[in-house]
C-alpha cells in the first residue's frame, strides 16, 4: 500500500500516523534501515501536524468579538 504524501494528510491522519510511526520505533524491533525511513517520516509527520495546529491557532485569534464578548464574525487572516 503507498504511503499518503504528508503534504496532503489532514491533522488527524497524520498525527494518527505519527502515533504509529512512534509505536514501531519504542517496539525497537525494526531494522535499523526501516528504522531511519520511520524517524525521517515520523519527523515530516510532526512537521505536517505543527503546521496544520498554528494554522488553525491563527485562524481562533483571528476570531473578532463583539461588545458582549462573543464571537462576532472572523477578520482576515492577511489584512
Amino acid at each position: 500500500m503507498p504511503e499518503t504524501p504528508v503534504e496532503d494528510m489532514t491533522f488527524e491522519e497524520a498525527i494518527r500516523e505519527l502515533e504509529l510511526v512512534v509505536g514501531k520505533l519504542e517496539r525497537g524491533d525494526v531494522a535499523l534501515d526501516d528504522s531511519i525511513a520511520l524517524y525521517e517520516r515520523g519527523a515530516a509527520l510532526k512537521k505536517r501536524c505543527e503546521k496544520k495546529l498554528t494554522e488553525a491557532e491563527e485562524k481562533v485569534a483571528k476570531i473578532t468579538t463583539g461588545p458582549d464578548g462573543m464571537a462576532a464574525g472572523t477578520a482576515p487572516l492577511d489584512p
